[in-house]
């Protein structure tokens, strides 16, 4: 960092529990993925990463921006938190959940979320399906500086639960979910509902795969459904819109070609992540996905 051309801002991420196969929900690795790319950028941000909830709330005093990536539902890592993490929240810290994050129970925690983040994934009225996206436009906002066509296929939740709070909410990924994410999917708590069908099959309402969120209080929030595969982070265009909202987040200007860094192959991704590759793991097919996607 330039002494005297920034000041310096910190980022807390706090990462789940790996809960799925190898290269998904690798909560830990993709925070350090990030937190090693928002500090490649060089624009005065220092970053600490943590496993699980920290036992001293006190880590929290000194933050610009809390990103939780991990598991979500009543498993919620913030579950038993809410009254003291709803302080941090009151002083205007920004707040970032990634993919399964965005997931809490409705009732109190779906009320704070609404607060704070202005959304997130509420059961019974959102879906979590696989499918692949075509985001060619993006509003006029600092988190879609530099950012390019992302077509990647993700879990992407959609149908969020969004806010009628005060409060500036800003949609960010939006697209047209493909009807057989829900023509080929019972009804259940997180597949599908008559809700979500209402509004993509019948009435074809483009759906908010990420959004910003500016709180009565000044705070930034951002919510953004993909994450499920650590090897999508390889994507420029999908990591450098996270990495823009991370930055947004915690009141720091996003440079006008958005936050550079460095492109990562799936071999350098696999490093991230603390467990070994499994021996039959073949990477070729990653890379070639992500040369592809790259292309854009």
């Amino acid at each position: 960092m330039q002494a005297g051309v920034y000041e310096e801002h910190h980022i807390l991420f706090i990462a789940g529990k790996a809960s799925h196969g190898f290269g998904e929900h690798e909560h830990l690795a993709g925070s350090k993925l990030l937190a090693a790319t928002i500090e490649e950028g060089n624009i005065g941000i220092r970053t600490t990463v943590i496993s699980n909830w920290p036992e001293d709330d006190s880590i929290f005093d000194n933050v610009d921006s809390v990103v939780i990536y991990s598991d979500g539902g009543p498993g919620h890592p913030i579950m038993d938190h809410l009254e003291s993490f709803e302080e941090v929240m009151d002083r205007g810290v920004g707040f970032v959940t990634l993919h399964y994050a965005v997931v809490v129970p409705p009732g109190e925690a779906g009320d704070l979320f609404l607060e704070w983040q202005g959304g997130y994934f509420e059961t019974h009225w959102s879906v979590n399906p696989f499918w692949t996206t075509k985001i060619t436009g993006y509003p006029d906002h600092p988190i879609s500086n530099g950012v390019g066509e992302i077509s990647i296929r993700d879990e992407w939740y959609f149908h969020m639960r969004f806010s009628e709070n005060d409060g500036e909410l800003t949609p960010i990924l939006t697209d047209l979910p493909p009807e057989e994410t829900l023509t080929t999917r019972d009804d259940g708590p997180y597949s599908n509902n008559p809700y979500v069908r209402e509004a993509v099959l019948e009435n074809k309402e483009e759906q908010h795969m990420a959004w910003a969120y500016e709180r009565s209080n000044g705070g930034r929030s951002f919510g953004f459904t993909g994450g499920h595969y650590h090897w999508n982070w390889g994507v420029e265009n999908f990591r450098r819109v996270v990495v823009n909202a991370i930055v947004w987040s915690a009141g720091v200007e996003v440079p006008p070609e958005g936050l550079q860094f460095s492109p990562i192959d799936v071999l350098e991704l696999a490093e991230f992540i603390d467990d070994p590759n499994p021996e039959d793991w073949n990477p070729q097919p990653i890379q070639d996905m992500l040369d592809e996607a790259n292309q854009y």
